[in-house]
Formats: structure tokens, sequence, C-alpha cells
């Protein structure tokens, strides 16, 4: 089962570099993208752009430059009417070999804020309309695991447009959540209701952590979602008036590993919970609570780093 993207949510996992998508609706307050990657055996810089068309000609709002020949950097600067603008320069490399990093961008209204891994990295502020940008890329030497844009427009522009399947799902408003502090609960406005869907990229850090999906008026949990690294366990289960369900163990492959990062996908069916990991079906949980529209709630706690929570 392909896993399909809600409206509001565009990831691509393990494109070909170079990659070369248009933003959905456009780019605006309060988006965030996130790329999840590894250099290469041999490398030597890497780009990210956002810019307002397709092309290498375009005005490009934001080029982040890594660029490894000795004297490790990141470069930032904007190109406008074929020209650059003064550099801008951070002599600090985060992004090294032999290791995945995450590299992420939340979209304020002065600049854009660069994270690695979930630490801050550095502030670019805007200097072309960020109404502007359409478009960005991904050039060079880097191998993109995942590479996901939240809170991007919900309808067809440009020529982007959704597919069939998508059409059927509920839109991600968003925004998103980037790099909460765990543990971390949020409301779920007007309820987790079928075609409704919950995004968490993490990375454990111990022996286990859970996502709980739960009615806030009497902390009933239709969905209790346990990995338990220290077992090699993947444990689903429900609270419901005031007792453990039977819990559900099997799985064809567990993909959580201490320090390996994860990409969980929880989708609201009819009759169950459709579970996708790493862009890929999981599981799925069969309903025994029917009030969907109580399902107000979502808790991440435990041996975990968050890297952002959309829904």
């Amino acid at each position: 089962m392909a896993y399909v993207p809600a409206p509001g949510y565009q990831s691509a996992f393990n494109p070909p570099i170079p990659f070369t998508t248009m933003i959905a609706g456009g780019l605006r307050v309060g988006m965030g993208v996130s790329i999840q990657a590894t250099l290469p055996k041999n490398y030597n810089r890497f780009a990210v752009n956002f810019t307002t068309a397709e092309g290498e000609e375009s005005d490009c709002a934001l080029h982040m430059n890594a660029r490894y020949d000795g004297r490790d950097r990141v470069v930032f600067n904007t190109r406008r009417c074929g020209k650059w603008d003064e550099e801008e320069m951070k002599k600090d490399m985060p992004f090294k070999a032999g290791k995945p990093f995450i590299i992420q961008f939340e979209i304020t209204r002065n600049n854009f804020l660069i994270s690695s891994t979930g630490e801050r990295f550095y502030e670019f502020g805007h200097r072309i309309p960020i109404e502007h940008v359409m478009w960005m890329s991904v050039t060079g030497d880097i191998l993109v695991q995942e590479l996901s844009i939240l809170g991007c427009g919900q309808g067809v522009k440009g020529g982007l447009q959704l597919t069939a399947a998508q059409t059927g799902l509920l839109p991600m408003y968003g925004p998103p959540s980037l790099n909460p502090p765990v543990p971390y609960k949020s409301f779920i406005n007007g309820g987790f209701i079928p075609k409704r869907t919950l995004v968490v990229k993490g990375v454990p850090t111990g022996k286990s952590f859970h996502i709980n999906l739960k009615v806030g008026m009497n902390n009933d949990i239709p969905l209790h979602f346990n990995p338990r690294l220290n077992k090699g366990t993947l444990i689903r289960n429900s609270f419901l008036n005031g007792t453990w369900g039977e819990e559900e163990t099997q799985v064809a492959r567990n993909p959580f590993k201490q320090g390996e990062f994860f990409d969980v996908s929880i989708r609201c069916a009819d009759k169950q919970y459709k579970v996708f990991i790493n862009g890929s079906h999981a599981l799925d949980f069969s309903h025994r609570m029917f009030s969907l529209a109580q399902v107000d709630t979502v808790e991440v706690e435990g041996d975990v780093k968050v890297f952002y929570v959309f829904f």
C-alpha cells in the first residue's frame, strides 16, 4: 500500500538529486521544510534553494550552500535579476559525513530560521517577499532520505495538482510544531476523524516512547502506539473506561532503533488506524472506540527527540 500524503503535506522519500519541486500554494509564514540526508562517499558541496520560478536563472530568495574545501562553512545568499547579493557565512559545519542529519527551515515573517538536527543554526532575513517563492530544489553532493514541506497550500496552483487519492483526504492545516519539547501535547480541533492524518518525525533516545491519541475529557486512549526498543517490540493498545485492552505486537518489520530517524504517519480510516513508517505501510489497528470526533488530543512522551508534529 503506497503512502499518499494529505493536502498540505508534500513528502518525498529517497528522491533523486538534483531534486526540484513546486511548493503547493507558494511559501508563506508558518510553514516548515525538513530534509533528512547524508553525505555521499565523495562530496564537495551541496545547496538548498528557494526560488520564485523553476530554473537556474530564476530569482532565489535563499541559497544555502554547504562547502567542504578545507575551510568548511555554510554560505547564504540571494539572487535577484541574475545577480548575487552580498553573501552571509557561518564558519561552522553541522552537516557531517558518516552520520544522517536533518536540515529544517521554519518560515517566519522576518526570516528563514534554519536548524540542524533540532538545534538552531542560522537566521537569514528575507530579501525577497516570501509570497513570491514558488519552488525549491536540492542539488550537489547529498543523499536525501526524506524531504517534507509542512503546511503548504491545499489546492491547485501553478500546475501542481492533487491526485484522486489526495482529494479524498482531509487537509493538514498546521502550522507544524517544529522541534517541540517532550513530553508534547496538543489539541486536535475537530477530532481525529476519518481521512485525517498525523505525522511525527523523531529519533529514539532510550528504551521506550509512545504516541497517544486521546479523548481529552476523560483521558481514554483509543490508540497507544509504543515502540519498546529495549525489548524489540512495537506495542499497540487502547485504554478505555479505565482498563487497558489486549496488546497487539505483531509487525512484519520493526524499524525503530535507537539513534535512527523515523517518520510515523497515522491515518484514521472508517474501521481502523493505518500506520505508515518511513513512507511504507506498517500495520493497521482496528477501532475499539467509534466516537472518533471525541479523539481530540495527541501526546508524545518518553525517550525520544521530536523534530516535528503535524496534523
